[in-house]
C-alpha cells in the first residue's frame, strides 16, 4: 500500500499526526489514546499496514 493512501485512511478515521521523527512519523488515535509509528517508505507492506491499523484501533 502506498504511504499516502495509508495516511489518508488514518486521517479519515480520526487519527492525528503527533510528530515527525527521524525515520518515522508518530500517529495517535485520540479515541483509543493509542500511538504507533509509520515508516517513511513509499510502499508499506500489507502486513505492516494491518499491524499499524490494529495498534491504532482502526
Amino acid at each position: 500500500m502506498k504511504r499516502r493512501d495509508l495516511l489518508r485512511y488514518l486521517s479519515q478515521n480520526g487519527c492525528q499526526l503527533v510528530r515527525e521523527g527521524g525515520e518515522h512519523s508518530i500517529w495517535k488515535n485520540p479515541t483509543t489514546n493509542c500511538r504507533t509509528s509509520i515508516p517513511r517508505h513509499r510502499e508499506i507492506p500489507d502486513f505492516t499496514v494491518a499491524r499499524i491499523c490494529k495498534q491504532l484501533g482502526v
